[in-house]
């Protein structure tokens, strides 16, 4: 009976053991998990949060919350990076074609993204208010009109930063709408856009905070889009001769206002940023397309 109940001990002990080693909450923490995200479908609009996803996560970004630097937020509309103590995104991916474009109107309903973990401070609509920076969005409106609620998840607040008004309304708007004038060209984009440093330039002067030192203001925003034409299986179809287009820019009011003066290589913008943008690529791919710098029409 004494040996029985040793037995039976060790048998409670060696399930615990294993109940544990299941546990996510106590598995040791890895930031570049490829495995951590699994996409969701949205079967009555034909979209799949995993297509903005497709190319790869470039910073290897997991929704656990003990990652508040690099914490993944996903929605059919968009995935990104969110830092929870800048209060910005650090980057925004998605995948636009022409089924992604509508007609439904700017819904302009900017809002607090309530689907970030508890007790992190979630930006407001009027964080921005006085401050001289636009509520600049990472995914435009405009690339998600094909439903009300396409468009209506560009304006959570999570998807912006504060942008200078003249990059904002001029610069970066004409690259956005450069961008839609490959789609309607018979092209489908892969886009990543994301801001770095501290302090930037807008109406009200030079800021490094705003929303009582909740926000970031960022001295740089950048931008890479990969361009295809339209079709499937995306990445095997990406080849040495694919177009790539990466903007890296001021902050600030006083920028030029045409948006191919601030072409860059991916590769720089990755060494600065310690992301690999592109990662589902072969490596040879990736090689090619991301060392050239884009001397394309610019509208």
């Amino acid at each position: 009976m004494k040996n029985f109940s040793k037995l039976l001990l060790a048998f409670v002990l060696l399930f615990a053991v294993i109940s544990c080693s299941d546990d996510e909450s106590i598995k040791p923490f890895s930031p570049r998990a490829d495995d951590a995200y699994v996409p969701q479908e949205d079967i009555a609009n034909g979209r799949s949060s995993g297509e903005n996803l497709t190319m790869g996560n470039p910073s290897g970004a997991v929704a656990n919350s003990s990652n508040y630097w690099n914490y993944l937020v996903t929605k059919y509309q968009f995935a990104m990076s969110y830092h929870r103590d800048r209060g910005t995104p650090n980057w925004v991916s998605w995948h636009v074609d022409n089924t992604w474009l509508g007609s439904a109107p700017r819904q302009d309903d900017f809002r607090a993204d309530t689907s970030l973990p508890s007790g992190w401070y979630r930006v407001s609509n009027t964080d921005y208010s006085g401050s001289g920076f636009d509520r600049g969005h990472n995914c435009p409106s405009a690339d998600r009109t094909y439903s009300v609620s396409d468009n209506s998840a560009t304006f959570f607040m999570t998807n912006m930063i504060p942008q200078a008004p003249t990059n904002n309304q001029q610069t970066w708007a004409r690259l956005e709408s450069y961008c839609r004038t490959l789609i309607n060209q018979g092209n489908e984009l892969y886009v990543i856009m994301g801001s770095y440093g501290t302090g930037g330039t807008g109406s009200n002067g030079y800021k490094t905070k705003i929303a009582n030192g909740k926000v970031t203001v960022p001295n740089r925003v950048w931008k890479v889009i990969l361009v295809m034409p339209k079709g499937t299986n995306d990445v095997s179809r990406v080849t040495t001769s694919t177009r790539i287009i990466a903007v890296d820019m001021p902050n600030s009011n006083s920028i030029s206002t045409s948006w191919g003066t601030y072409r860059t290589t991916t590769d720089a913008i990755e060494l600065r940023m310690g992301y690999n943008l592109f990662s589902a690529l072969p490596s040879n791919i990736q090689s090619a397309i991301e060392s050239r710098v884009d001397n394309g029409p610019t509208q």
